[in-house]
């Protein structure tokens, strides 16, 4: 699969390759990315069935992984910083287990390895479905018509993200909805197992007002990382690559 990417660093300077979350893209990662590129050759991935990549009836972290390898072989990427968020950090804590020689250091943003449920983001893939393309008239129409099930004005944002209009004007969903909402279970599955283990320097990101990485999952990580560190920022919530920048920054070092 070749996976679409986007290159936002300088030859010379070490590698880094940035996975995204679930319904996320590379674009999401352009200007923190920017602010790294200074320090890394950013390569920030549009993960399969998300953004300019391809579609597939097979989405698993196995896969992902896959993907990923192919492209660093195809571009003679042979070790590299790994970074991932949500979805692409279990991918990333998948490949730094898996083929601990090709990660140089691992970095974690708001996800632990374990297993995560979201009655929340399953209606929000209910409520995607259901809306009608055909009659769709912009992104702002969108989430009007969303409204009522994702009331969260910045979910409905980051969702509508992920239209796309055609050069006749018609609206499409550039994700592959429908195998997403069916990964979903799937997805939320921590893909270790108890052997998994990687050595190398590791950084876990935590937002301090989110509730994916807790005080409670330190204990795991390290179990599977032995030399990791968590760091907390406290004025982040799930995206602080977003929402917290500068700090963001800092933290990454």
């Amino acid at each position: 699969m070749r996976l679409f990417h986007r290159d936002l660093g300088t030859d010379g300077l070490p590698p880094l390759v940035i996975l995204h979350g679930l319904l996320g893209s590379s674009r999401n990662w352009q200007t923190a990315g920017r602010d790294l590129a200074g320090r890394y050759h950013v390569y920030a991935f549009d993960l399969r069935n998300h953004g300019g990549s391809p579609h597939s009836a097979e989405m698993t972290y196995a896969a992902m992984l896959a993907d990923v390898l192919e492209w660093c072989d195809a571009h003679g990427l042979t070790k590299a910083t790994v970074m991932g968020h949500s979805m692409g950090g279990k991918a990333a804590m998948l490949l730094a287990c898996r083929h601990p020689r090709r990660v140089e250091r691992l970095m974690v943003v708001d996800t632990a390895p374990r297993a995560y449920r979201s009655p929340g983001l399953e209606a929000q893939f209910a409520a995607m479905s259901s809306l009608a393309l055909d009659t769709l008239r912009s992104r702002g129409d969108a989430e009007q018509r969303l409204e009522a099930i994702v009331p969260d004005w910045a979910a409905r944002k980051f969702l509508t993200t992920n239209l796309a209009q055609g050069a006749d004007g018609r609206w499409h969903w550039s994700i592959n909805l429908p195998v997403l909402a069916a990964a979903l279970l799937e997805l939320g599955k921590n893909p270790l197992v108890t052997t998994d283990r990687f050595a190398g320097p590791a950084l876990f990101v935590a937002g301090g007002k989110s509730r994916f990485l807790l005080a409670a999952d330190h204990a795991a990580i390290a179990a599977h990382f032995p030399n990791a560190r968590v760091e907390v920022i406290p004025g982040a919530a799930h995206n602080p690559h977003m929402e917290t920048r500068e700090a963001f920054g800092r933290v990454i070092g």
